[in-house]
């Protein structure tokens, strides 16, 4: 799928649940070798947000666009909060599995399988049942797997929720590197400081609202305080 500059636009998608919360409307856009974080408290609607992008949950109104038409299987890399894992498929069993799924091409499967195994650092534990993993292990294996089919949008769904220190810092590392080689990256994330480190722009979500969107350093001088944390309880205070 060809893309311009612009890789993933949502233009004010609402989703409404029975006796529920009310997501939206919501619009922003994603560009390449942009990382996008939405942030917020847990209930704020990240989750059905990228549920919404991703196609698990049809939107009640409003339009997501992919590479200016609507999102189609294939062209987007999902890994959400709970890694998804199949655990008595080895490491490279599990990186194969779900390359075929994306391509029918032997030769296709197999170099995205050696990609991923490479940039996951994790050696001879790809041979490894899955099931043996640790969560940073596991984080690891889908977000590098995630890199390595080379859709358009890469999306992330707290990608470091758990993980410890190293693991943290890998799995960054591969985060960034998808943005530097023109991927669009859209992350959630309640860990502000690595928000700081990784995002282009942010998005302030409070009670399925966008507050704001801006650069880290514009949202803390326009909102106050020393940090993105501190900033973000100033936006949602004077917004709600």
């Amino acid at each position: 799928m060809r893309c311009g500059d612009v890789v993933l636009e949502v233009e004010n998608i609402v989703k409404i649940f029975k006796n529920g919360p009310r997501i939206g409307p919501l619009s922003f856009q994603v560009s390449r070798g942009e990382i996008f974080a939405l942030i917020g408290p847990n209930g704020a609607g990240k989750t059905t947000t990228i549920r919404m992008i991703t196609g698990i949950y049809k939107p009640d109104s409003g339009v997501v666009r992919l590479c200016s038409s609507p999102p189609r299987g294939g062209f987007i890399a999902y890994v959400p909060e709970e890694s998804a894992v199949y655990p008595r498929l080895t490491g490279y069993e599990h990186l194969r599995f779900y390359a075929q799924l994306y391509y029918d091409d032997p030769g296709t499967v197999r170099s995205i399988v050696e990609n991923a195994a490479k940039i996951s650092g994790l050696g001879a534990n790809l041979y490894r049942k899955v099931g043996e993993y640790s969560k940073g292990m596991k984080r690891r294996l889908l977000v590098a797997l995630a890199l390595s089919l080379n859709t358009p949008l890469l999306v992330l769904d707290e990608p470091t929720s758990g993980l410890d220190v190293y693991s943290s810092v890998e799995v960054r590392k591969l985060i960034l590197r998808a943005a530097e080689a023109g991927r669009a990256v859209l992350i959630t994330s309640h860990n502000m400081l690595e928000v700081e480190r990784l995002a282009t722009r942010v998005g302030f979500l409070a009670k399925g609202r966008l507050i704001d969107i801006g650069e880290p350093g514009m949202l803390i001088e326009k909102y106050g305080g020393q940090d993105l944390e501190e900033a973000f309880v100033n936006a949602v205070k004077k917004a709600l």
